[in-house]
């Protein structure tokens, strides 16, 4: 039998020779969230001044931070650009030294499989952390899935760095890449994962908002959740409810979902495929959560694509999505990725489970966001409902596409509204404080009827 030990030992390099493969102009895309190499990255940032022009991708920014931007603030030699941008990104970016990379998440796995005609953003290098080879000679991408294998098919050189850390998360799909399509090895030093804190309690707004979702979730829902405290409050509720058979189709495993194994409310049993299995692509969340997902055959680990392509999400029955948002102007145009000019996260999976959802029979999708928050430049309390989006904060959901919107003072069904009907419904569910000047600037805009009669 092969056990492809000569392969293994033919393609093992130090970091330092695999970081020294890099030419001039070289394309290298890491890969996504905690899978994002550690030892490749800080020899790869010791090459400043080498070389020139190379262009580094990444997903999701997890710590540590990358030494090609920690290294090298001047940009004599990289430029890091990430598709998603985390708390990690942002610092870089404010500093002028990340770019996002705009797309719709479950196209990441298109472009690498069947647009490769961009030749513009061929990868000519990639590399991730991966879990040591199994017998079948296959390195599992553990807690990254997402686009990890097209992007490493597409490139030219293909690096795997071993951590022993890393979980296996069972596919699924494309959770793999074997021996024969690696060029080199690198042993890591078996860095430790990066795992987030226990979330926070959540704030009282957090809880009302809680209390006008969890009601929609029926037997055999099929839940998508994104990271936060209020994910995990939701899950927490649920799991104190009398719902069965839910179900989980969702590009990131969260600790919530843990939550409500635990409480013995999920049995993927009635979903339309991936029957018995909760699909994700990614996970997010504590040790105890990595833990939980580490060769666990109730999950399915698959390419992004599966989880986010919005046709499959629709295949479902009552699937139920929920995601956070910056700001909603008047219009019902809801921004959740910028500030303005500057980019907070991404438009990620969120409008591909907006229109999935709402094409799910029984589906629905809710944007939750507390109706004011406090500036931090001048300390003033802010309503997120604004009668035009900020100058510079870009459209992550169409005003057609919106389905519920809720804040701590209320839930409205957007679908189908007028634009009249629209702002009054948005005026419905603003901080109090801010509804009269929301009218106000409704009125002088000429979208909104001060009638008390609109039906829709």
């Amino acid at each position: 039998m092969n056990t492809y030990l000569d392969d293994y030992r033919k393609k093992l390099v130090k970091a330092e020779e695999a970081a020294n493969l890099v030419k001039s102009n070289d394309i290298i895309d890491y890969g996504m969230f905690a899978t994002k190499p550690v030892d490749f990255d800080l020899a790869l940032s010791k090459r400043v001044g080498q070389i020139e022009k190379v262009s580094v991708r990444g997903t999701g920014t997890v710590p540590p931070f990358p030494a090609v931007i920690q290294n090298d603030p001047e940009q004599k030699t990289f430029q890091y650009f990430s598709w998603y941008f985390t708390l990690l990104d942002r610092m870089a970016g404010d500093k002028g030294m990340a770019c996002h990379l705009p797309f719709n998440y479950h196209e990441a796995t298109l472009l690498a499989y069947h647009h490769r005609d961009l030749h513009h953003i061929k990868p000519t290098v990639w590399c991730a952390q991966v879990t040591p080879m199994d017998r079948n000679g296959c390195f599992n991408f553990g807690l990254g899935n997402s686009h990890n294998r097209g992007i490493a098919l597409w490139a030219d050189k293909v690096i795997v760095e071993v951590n022993e850390n890393m979980p296996r998360c069972l596919g699924g799909n494309d959770e793999y890449i074997h021996i024969s399509e690696v060029d080199y090895i690198i042993e890591g030093t078996n860095s430790p994962i990066f795992a987030t804190p226990k979330m926070p309690e959540a704030s009282e707004a957090e809880r009302k908002i809680a209390e006008f979702i969890v009601p929609h979730v029926e037997n055999g829902s099929c839940l998508q959740l994104g990271i936060g405290t209020l994910p995990n409050l939701i899950g927490e509720m649920i799991a104190h409810t009398d719902v069965r058979d839910l179900g989980i189709q969702s590009e990131m495993f969260c600790d919530a979902m843990v939550t409500l194994y635990e409480a013995g409310k999920v049995t993927n049993a009635m979903k339309s495929f991936d029957i018995n299995k909760s699909s994700f692509s990614f996970c997010l969340g504590t040790k105890e959560t990595y833990d939980f997902i580490h060769d666990n055959p109730r999950l399915a680990s698959c390419k992004v694509h599966h989880t986010n392509n919005p046709d499959f999400i629709a295949q479902n029955d009552k699937v139920i999505s929920i995601n956070n948002i910056v700001e909603v102007d008047l219009l019902s145009q809801v921004c959740s990725e910028t500030s303005g000019f500057r980019q907070i996260s991404g438009t990620g999976g969120q409008l591909d489970f907006v229109i999935g959802a709402f094409h799910s029979r029984g589906g629905k999708s809710f944007l939750a966001f507390s109706s004011t928050y406090k500036d931090k430049k001048d300390g003033q309390v802010k309503s997120r409902i604004k009668p035009l989006l900020t100058p510079g904060s870009v459209v992550t959901v169409p005003r057609s596409m919106v389905h519920y919107l809720v804040t701590e003072y209320g839930i409205v069904n957007m679908k189908a509204r007028s634009v009249w009907g629209r702002a009054e419904s948005l005026v419905s569910i603003a901080h109090p404080d801010f509804r009269e000047d929301l009218i106000k600037s409704a009125q002088e805009n000429g979208i909104w009827s001060r009638t008390n009669r609109i039906p829709f």
